[in-house]
């Protein structure tokens, strides 16, 4: 299989999301509940999967400098994972700072194009439920707790939620899919 046209990296600032609705996907993160989280995680997993189940249409790409359906299933399998471990930073230390992420490396070296979409759909659920329970599991005392990411961005529980919701949802829209 042919390597894919690299993609530009992203390197906007998306925390202003926390603070008005997106323009591009509509959501608007900041009137979001820590309640609201598990349930849109675990929603927005299985529309992921309906963009999987057409094996060919997963792998094609709109256009050489845009991810596949398979290619943003694997990012935000990998975004669940990442906020998991964070979130669970965050409940167990106090202000933890995140190593950085680098989204772009992680797709490249994922192969994330060469992956089965069949596997990313089920690892994708999973990943999702697991996040899910974590943020059903916090308690309003432990929804302040905070957490630094490597470029000084302070994120409470809550907030950390909403961010993290906002890039799944976002991806969503780009696949042309709605919650």
């Amino acid at each position: 299989m042919p390597e894919p046209t690299e993609i530009a990296p992203d390197t906007k600032d998306w925390t202003w999301v926390l603070d008005r609705p997106c323009t591009e996907c509509g959501l608007s993160a900041a009137g979001l509940a820590l309640g609201d989280l598990p349930d849109l995680l675990r929603t927005t997993a299985l529309a992921y999967g309906d963009a999987l189940r057409d094996r060919a249409a997963a792998r094609r790409r709109p256009d050489p400098g845009t991810w596949s359906p398979l290619e943003y299933a694997c990012h935000v399998r990998d975004v669940h994972r990442v906020f998991a471990e964070r979130l669970t930073w965050m409940l167990d230390e106090d202000e933890p700072t995140f190593p950085n992420w680098d989204q772009d490396a992680a797709a490249v070296e994922g192969r994330y194009a060469e992956q089965d979409p069949e596997a990313v759909d089920l690892e994708l659920v999973e990943a999702a439920g697991t996040v899910a329970g974590l943020y059903a599991s916090v308690t309003p005392e432990q929804s302040g707790r905070t957490g630094l990411r490597s470029n000084g961005s302070r994120f409470t529980v809550l907030t950390l939620g909403r961010y993290h919701l906002h890039d799944v949802v976002h991806h969503l829209h780009d696949l042309g899919r709605r919650v």
